[in-house]
């Protein structure tokens, strides 16, 4: 996986939307400072989120992030499959194929 962050289609925003960007990373370090929840519980709820939205690239960077968090790839598992009676099984399993993906890929 390449050293730059985020994906290519990020990067592409970063580079056209500079200001945009770094605004929406600061809300988001911000928010992460602003409460008691760890950053690894706080990667693994945004991981949740991100898959009930069906969002391949949000799923695929906070499962990243919450790896480099310190969380296991059976704490990514456990997070998404705790959303079974939430969300349903297919969005569920689709999300699992993204991260196994991911990994797969790194």
């Amino acid at each position: 996986m390449s050293k730059k962050k985020g994906s290519k289609h990020y990067r592409r925003l970063q580079k056209r939307f500079p200001e945009v960007l770094d605004a929406v990373q600061n809300l988001g370090s911000t928010i992460r400072k602003a409460g008691p929840l760890d950053n690894k519980t706080a990667e693994l709820i945004q991981l949740g989120v991100a898959a009930s939205a069906g969002s391949v690239g949000a799923v695929n960077s906070h499962a990243r992030r919450a790896l480099e968090a310190g969380a296991s790839e059976e704490e990514l598992q456990h997070a998404l499959l705790l959303l079974i009676s939430t969300i349903g099984f297919p969005k569920v399993a689709a999300a699992l194929a993204w991260v196994e993906e991911m990994l797969d890929n790194r």
